[in-house]
């Protein structure tokens, strides 16, 4: 159920000490983590998608199909460590709700562990959430507390937790050190995994969008670790603090406004984000996401979420800059979410109307990139790409 209203308090815990000791406690925390693991063995590796270019560029352009987990989402192998890291850290307990900060993919996949151990689940969201994930979230046995101000979100989460007892799971705290990023099957080790058998193994670059961080941060610290020579570019939409305080060094930069792009893009500085883990970053204009899901929708027939696009728009711009300099070799990026999440959004052109955002000359230098290898693309106030 969707409220504005403070989440009903659970019956307050006993005055004494909780004793973690007890054996019921001991035997409801090993349960769940046993359920939660048991999870992570009855679920396949997801596909690495080959995005169509013309053979003679010599350049690979991959999508890491995260849509095929089973909360839908690149969010699904965050929300399991999240939990592995909390239920591990005695943070869980059995009866009190987990609470998350959310703009709807953690949280879905949140309500889905949750319901598994057997707690409740309380999302705190942007009340411009999209109407699929709150309903998805309430299918999973999760709640929805949606908040006009989408910098509020942490604050409330903090409040909802002290007054029911429960946890504040904080993913943009935790993202980065919840997931093991030196290998135990992350995203990273999933994906040279799947490439040992292309023409270029060893991608010249990963993109990957970010909301906590955790993604950018385990790619970049697991090449780092292997010493690959891979290098990881972080797009980051408009009304987002990332790629401002990356470029200044301001661990203090904010944002006035909550982004567009659903699960990107933050309005702070957030804990899990690692500014020196990350290569390059893009800004990329909101216009330029959607234009690119919808050709991703038209070349491979695939529909995903805007954060997808925005991703997808920074790679074919450096496979562009590739083909420029005579370069041959490999770029990989996510495919986040499924886009039948935001059919009333980013593939409506009432919205887009709504939002003043006019995708067609973006959409124009996609089709003509695609077609002659040419990019020229629409001037904006500010560039995309690395920092002078």
């Amino acid at each position: 159920m969707s409220t504005t209203e403070p989440a009903p308090p659970l019956p307050d815990l006993p005055t004494r000490d909780v004793d973690r000791s007890d054996p019921d406690h001991r035997r409801w925390l090993q349960e769940a983590v046993r359920k939660v693991r048991a999870e992570s063995g009855r679920s396949a590796d997801t596909h690495l998608l080959a995005f169509p270019l013309p053979e003679e560029w010599g350049i690979d352009l991959y999508l890491k199909d995260e849509s095929t987990h089973p909360t839908g989402s690149l969010k699904h192998r965050l929300a399991r460590s999240l939990f592995l890291y909390a239920l591990c850290n005695g943070w869980i307990r059995p009866g009190r709700p987990v609470i998350e900060a959310s703009s709807g993919s953690t949280a879905l996949s949140e309500a889905y562990f949750a319901k598994l151990i057997g707690v409740p689940f309380i999302a705190v969201m942007p009340r411009t959430t999209s109407s699929e994930k709150t309903r998805l979230i309430e299918f999973h046995g999760g709640s929805c507390h949606l908040v006009d101000d989408p910098r509020t979100v942490y604050e409330v989460s903090a409040r909802l937790a002290a007054e029911s007892g429960g946890h504040f799971m904080d993913q943009f705290t935790y993202a980065e050190r919840a997931t093991d990023w030196r290998g135990n099957n992350n995203i990273a080790e999933s994906v040279y995994g799947q490439l040992s058998r292309e023409r270029h193994p060893e991608p010249a670059w990963i993109v990957a969008t970010a909301g906590t961080g955790g993604t950018s941060a385990t790619f970049a610290r697991y090449i780092r670790y292997m010493q690959y020579d891979t290098r990881v570019c972080v797009p980051d939409p408009e009304n987002s603090c990332f790629f401002d305080g990356w470029t200044r060094g301001d661990p203090d930069a904010a944002s006035e406004t909550g982004s567009r792009i659903e699960g990107i893009g933050r309005p702070r500085m957030e804990p899990s984000f690692v500014p020196g883990a990350i290569d390059r970053m893009m800004k990329v204009p909101d216009a330029a996401s959607v234009a690119a899901v919808r050709t991703l929708d038209r070349v491979l027939g695939r529909k995903a979420g805007g954060s997808t696009g925005t991703g997808l728009w920074s790679s074919l711009r450096i496979v562009a800059e590739m083909l420029a300099a005579g370069e041959r070799g490999s770029v990989v990026t996510l495919l986040c979410d499924p886009g039948e999440r935001y059919l009333d959004k980013y593939y409506s052109d009432a919205w887009l109307a709504e939002q003043g955002l006019d995708i067609v000359p973006y959409a124009r230098t996609l089709e003509r990139f695609l077609a002659t290898g040419d990019w020229t693309e629409p001037a904006w106030p500010v560039r995309a790409g690395t920092p002078a």
